[in-house]
């Protein structure tokens, strides 16, 4: 997929979405203003919230970028779909962050349903995997991931990987 391509803003209301825009580019598009948003969002998050670890770690370069925008044009949730190769063997789904007055309504399952989908669209046919915080492991498995290691520590916080595939899949 060429790294010029963006799709435009998705319209508020759209079918599993808590009335956010999504809007995805791949880094080189994302614009000065989207990617301080989306750093500003992940610190206020990764770093004050879980604790300090340094989040631009050189996957965003090599990664599509889902922002989802409230009406107001307030970022509430973002997540990075990383090329093959740049994490593990398949395309993985990373850094998946929303806003604290977005949780609880759904925004996360929409964030990650629309990540899924975005990578059928580039990838058809291809697993995701994913790093999961432990403690997500029954949300990330309603959305069809499948725990696929023991637990160990990334950045003090006890993760698991999972592997989703798509329907159809063998």
């Amino acid at each position: 997929m060429a790294a010029a391509e963006t799709s435009p803003p998705r319209a508020a209301g759209t079918p599993s979405t808590p009335g956010l825009r999504w809007h995805w580019a791949r880094f080189d598009d994302m614009g000065v203003h989207a990617l301080h948003d989306a750093l500003a969002l992940r610190c206020k998050v990764f770093i004050l919230e879980q604790g300090p670890y340094q989040d631009p770690d050189g996957a965003d370069k090599q990664s599509w970028h889902l922002l989802g925008y409230d009406a107001a044009g307030a970022l509430q949730a973002c997540l990075r779909l990383a090329d093959p190769g740049v994490n593990y063997p398949e395309p993985s789904i990373g850094r998946v962050v929303t806003a604290k007055e977005a949780r609880g309504n759904g925004t996360g399952r929409a964030l990650v349903a629309e990540g899924l989908a975005r990578c059928q669209q580039v990838w058809p046919g291809r697993a995701v995997r994913i790093s999961a915080q432990a403690h997500l492991q029954r949300f990330y498995g309603s959305l069809g991931f499948v725990t696929v290691s023991g637990e160990y520590l990334e950045d003090d916080i006890p993760h698991v990987e999972m592997l989703w595939s798509p329907p159809g899949a063998p």
